[in-house]
């Protein structure tokens, strides 16, 4: 009996499965709660309840994640403490906790550390890198390429326990290494030189078929050879990029983005090139090198070509707004006869494209600063800016004046009106009638 990993799909011939654990009922001072995947048991000792995952071993060899992530990823949802005993695959939560509330936990696990972010797939690896702090997260289905989100708990716990450091593949490290020394000494002692570990294929006597162990050279299994060596190097790159310095990744960058516009596929590759940035972690300093490589002194019309590409990397991230607003400076260097006097319109239009936000405007405009461009050119700039800048500001204080009018209209005709018969004092709002001043007077004594 098994489940699909990805228990949002109801496909009862989703590849990706989970094993079902039927309940074993222990008769000491103990209950066993089952529901679906998991088989929980909860056992009481002393003055302490902990919550014993009975299969966790079984269910996170299915996710190829170790054991103990899911179940600190339980602890850090729960507020609780957690016990791990891989030796007799006891995985324990401090506490009762329902069966079906950790299933649906299990669930939010999956779905940050399991499936990919673009197939749904759970075919993906963790790359830890300890030096910069960071998980990586591969996927062998699609080639996806990414970083993962570090700010749940349970990610200072894999940073500090990385995957090859878990239980379990400890083993598989000294078999390579066994390995390599066998094939460095040309020889092996104990298991290692077993005659059944020998990469060379046996005698085969005359009845037996060569297929059995020759390697296929069909063009459909060397497409498949090719995709598993370009997967292999696609992991093997995403560690080894991360482990180089901030602008070695931004060369990288730089140098993925420009061949991309060489061979005149840029225009749909946002999402690729958001993913390289972001795998390369680089993704605040990406409108730098957009604006060097796709604006020249046609920005005006290439801002609304490419809106799209920068609204990936600056919608909500206002230090990548200011690196934009920096970008736009090299620009101006480069082509200062033509920019120059067009800043003003130029940052209208970063502006209505939501681009950079009011609030990064202003603070840009109240320092100039010689990080992009000399300090003279940068303040002439900033003057060329300040008509822009003042309608800016004004816009903002006519807004905030609008408003107060407005509360004190409202304000004005506000009346209370009391009434003996209510039992609740109640505002009305009344039109004020204003006297006709062309009325003609009356005389009293003609009435």
């Amino acid at each position: 009996m098994s489940v699909n990993v990805n228990r949002s799909v109801a496909d009862q011939f989703y590849r990706y499965k989970m094993p079902r654990l039927i309940a074993k009922v222990i008769i000491w001072c103990s209950m066993i709660l089952f529901c679906g995947l998991i088989c929980v048991q909860v056992e009481g000792k002393g003055n302490g309840i902990k919550t014993v995952i009975v299969n966790m071993t079984d269910v996170a060899k299915a996710l190829s994640r170790p054991p103990t992530y899911p179940t600190k990823f339980f602890g850090c949802e729960l507020g609780a403490q957690t016990q791990f005993d891989a030796k007799n695959d006891r995985f324990i939560v401090n506490g009762s906790h329902e069966a079906n509330k950790l299933q649906d936990m299990l669930d939010v696990f999956i779905r940050k550390f399991v499936l990919c972010p673009e197939c749904d797939n759970p075919e993906t690896d963790l790359h830890i890198n300890p030096k910069k702090q960071t998980i990586g997260n591969s996927c062998k289905a699609c080639g996806y390429r990414g970083m993962l989100d570090t700010r749940h708990k349970l990610c200072t716990f894999i940073l500090k326990n990385p995957p090859e450091n878990e239980p379990g593949s400890v083993e598989k490290k000294k078999d390579k290494k066994n390995r390599k020394k066998d094939k460095e000494n040309g020889s092996g002692s104990g298991e290692a030189g077993n005659h059944n570990d020998i990469d060379a294929p046996d005698a085969v006597d005359g009845d037996d078929d060569d297929e059995d162990w020759a390697e296929e050279t069909t063009e459909e299994a060397q497409r498949r050879r090719m995709e598993e060596i370009s997967s292999h190097a696609k992991n093997l790159t995403l560690s080894e990029d991360l482990e180089k310095t901030l602008e070695e990744r931004v060369n990288i960058f730089y140098n993925f983005v420009k061949q991309k516009r060489e061979d005149c596929t840029v225009d749909a590759a946002d999402k690729e090139i958001l993913a390289e940035a972001e795998r390369l972690d680089v993704t605040a300093m990406g409108p730098l090198i957009l604006s060097e490589l796709l604006f020249d002194e046609n920005i005006r019309d290439q801002i609304k070509k490419y809106k799209r590409h920068f609204l990936r990397f600056c919608v909500n991230n206002k230090k990548a707004q200011k690196y934009l607003l920096g970008g736009f400076e090299c620009l101006v260097k480069l082509h200062q006869a033509q920019l120059l006097p067009r800043v003003p319109v130029v940052l209208k239009d970063l502006y209505d494209a939501d681009l950079v936000e009011e609030d990064v405007i202003l603070s840009w405009a109240e320092k100039v600063s010689k990080k992009y461009v000399s300090k003279e050119l940068a303040k002439e700039i900033h003057a060329k800016a300040s008509p822009f800048i003042r309608w800016l500001k004004e816009a903002e204080e006519e807004s905030e004046g609008s408003e107060v009018e407005e509360e004190e209209e409202d304000d004005e005709n506000v009346e209370v009106v009391y009434d003996s018969s209510a039992r609740e004092l109640k505002v009305e709002t009344v039109k004020l009638n204003k006297p006709d001043e062309e009325e003609d007077d009356f005389d009293i004594d003609a009435i």
